[in-house]
């Protein structure tokens, strides 16, 4: 496998491009540089500031604002609302929910029955008034309608079949012979005529509207397009060859800034380190280690084997006391109630209900006695 990249192809570049290219890299370079190195410089600055003054304060303020805002309502809410609401879960279950449960129970419950027992008797006596009263007279009403219903069809049928035929013959008939042979002509020579109207206003309107299309095209058209191709086009490309020029321009222009305001970065920060680090940390190992350690050594050790050996003793002598007054208690509660009661602890290591197994007994049939 190659592992070089393949050379990219490049276009051919025009003069314009080649006589564009170098005075505005070494413009914008100029330009740059120093709002590159001043960038950099407050990069630097935010983050020693993020990391030295706002991530502390930020923490800080966390605390605070947990200690001021969420652990006092957690506390209110942890040893104040849930108590005070479980009490009154309580209290509402013992006034409200029991006395109603008795009620329903002993009071709604036996009235319910009873209405049900009271409308069962009702229902069974309107449905023997339905089926023995009502039922035989809606048939004698049903009959009778039927009837009447019968005589009313067979006149309604006279009535239809003698006013259809007046009708027929001295409405529609007439209507449609005068259709045939009046109205259908009429609208044939309408119709005629129409379409010979719409052809010579369509004739019309075809002439104006290419006389139209021939004067706009003359008078807009062309010479928008050769605006277009031979003005515009140009200056186009033109503007788009400098602003492609002096993008890539910007490109590299800060990537050298950055590359010069790295190595004035590292320089200074080579002559911060020999100017103050080194000093400081000669003055540390050199004189302020040797000194910690014989101060070290000399006080602070000592002082905390007193300190320790000072605790032990002050705990020994509170477990004394504390033992003193364990057995001072128990003195006195032995002095006023007296010694207590020892209770034997019966032995369970054998059964109690029934006689057991012992090597001086038997319980087989043959060797019972």
């Amino acid at each position: 496998m190659d592992l070089e990249k393949p050379p990219q192809r490049q276009e051919p570049e025009g003069c314009l491009v080649v006589a564009i290219r170098l005075p505005v890299r070494i413009v914008v370079l100029v330009l740059v540089v120093p709002v590159r190195m001043v960038w950099d410089a407050l990069v630097v600055c935010g983050r020693f500031l993020r990391d030295t003054v706002l991530s502390p304060v930020g923490r800080a303020l966390a605390w605070a604002g947990r200690a001021v805002f969420v652990w006092p309502f957690v506390g209110l809410w942890r040893y104040v609302v849930v108590p005070l609401a479980k009490g009154l879960a309580w209290l509402g279950n013992v006034l409200v929910v029991v006395p109603l449960m008795w009620l329903y129970r002993q009071v709604l419950t036996p009235v319910g029955h009873a209405l049900v027992w009271v409308a069962r008797g009702i229902g069974a006596g309107l449905a023997w008034v339905y089926a023995r009263v009502l039922t035989p007279v809606g048939h004698a009403v049903m009959w009778l309608l039927k009837g009447i219903g019968a005589v009313l069809a067979l006149l309604g049928a006279g009535v239809y079949t003698a006013v259809a035929w007046l009708v027929r013959y001295l409405l529609v008939v007439p209507a449609l012979w005068v259709y045939e042979w009046i109205l259908t002509p009429v609208g044939h020579a309408i119709a005629w005529c129409a379409k010979g109207l719409v052809w010579g206003v369509s004739m019309i309107a075809t002439g104006v509207g290419a006389a139209l299309y021939w004067i706009t095209r003359i008078l807009l058209v062309l010479p928008a397009l050769a605006l277009w191709r031979w003005v515009l086009v140009p200056v186009g490309r033109v503007l788009a060859v400098v602003g492609r020029e002096v993008g890539q321009a910007l490109g590299h222009a800060w990537r050298v800034a950055g590359r010069i305001s790295l190595a004035v970065g590292r320089a200074l920060a080579t002559l911060f380190r020999w100017i103050f680090v080194e000093p400081v940390r000669w003055v540390y190992r050199t004189v302020l280690t040797p000194v910690g350690h014989v101060v070290r050594d000399v006080l602070l050790r000592p002082a905390a084997a007193v300190a320790r050996s000072v605790g032990r003793a002050t705990r020994e002598a509170l477990a004394a006391a504390a033992e003193s007054v364990r057995q001072a208690r128990a003195d006195f509660r032995r002095m006023l109630f007296g010694e207590p009661r020892k209770v034997a602890e019966p032995n369970r290591r054998e059964p109690v209900g029934r006689e057991t197994r012992t090597l001086g007994s038997s319980t087989t049939a043959l060797t019972k006695d």
